[in-house]
């Protein structure tokens, strides 16, 4: 691949890590994907932890802006308390069907959360991230928000709020029609609260 850039390695190494693991990846692997030399590689990235913190470094990004597209707190509550208490339900259902479109349909994200999914049960740095990403993370925001938004037994709602849409994202990864299921997702996240 001739101009390949920085964007197209992470990409590319992306789709392999979730494909195969994070660890099961060489440079090599990642570099012939993209008809390139380890060397040309090389002046990209220092290596394939350098490019797998640069993944990192995209997801950050791209949950910030998700988070500021629909005027939600990207950080924790202590952070931005003032933003938490600006939260309105109508706000937060609009921002939690985005969230699931775009662990779902968007490549990068989607990507991220399949090889999280792989590689949680291999080491802890990935079974961290995981937590942080897709399981403990989400639901203490989720309930962060439901105690700044006064919502009685936040923690318990917050719960399961966040099962349901961990459990459509499972299911959305199989089905043959996607839609039908983030039409089914936007129906019950509807009737939680």
């Amino acid at each position: 691949m001739s101009n390949t850039t920085k964007e197209d390695i992470l990409i590319v190494a992306l789709h392999l890590f979730a494909r195969d693991g994070y660890e099961a990846v060489s440079v090599s692997q990642i570099a012939g994907e993209l008809g390139m030399t380890k060397g040309a590689l090389y002046r990209h990235y220092k290596s394939k932890r350098d490019i797998f913190d640069h993944v990192i470094k995209k997801m950050e990004q791209g949950d910030g802006e998700q988070a500021g597209e629909y005027d939600m707190p990207a950080d924790k509550k202590e952070n931005e308390a003032e933003l938490y208490e600006m939260t309105s339900m109508d706000n937060f259902m609009e921002y939690s069907k985005s969230m699931f479109s775009y662990w779902t349909e968007n490549d990068f994200a989607s990507s991220f959360r399949k090889m999280l999914t792989l590689e949680q049960f291999r080491n802890e740095e990935m079974q961290a991230l995981y937590q942080q990403y897709l399981v403990s993370g989400p639901v203490e925001y989720v309930k962060d928000l439901f105690e700044s938004m006064s919502i009685e037994e936040a923690d318990k709602k917050a719960t399961m709020f966040y099962s349901i849409m961990f459990f459509y994202y499972s299911l959305y990864d199989g089905a043959k029609d996607k839609r039908r299921i983030k039409e089914k997702f936007e129906k019950t996240i509807s009737s939680i609260i």
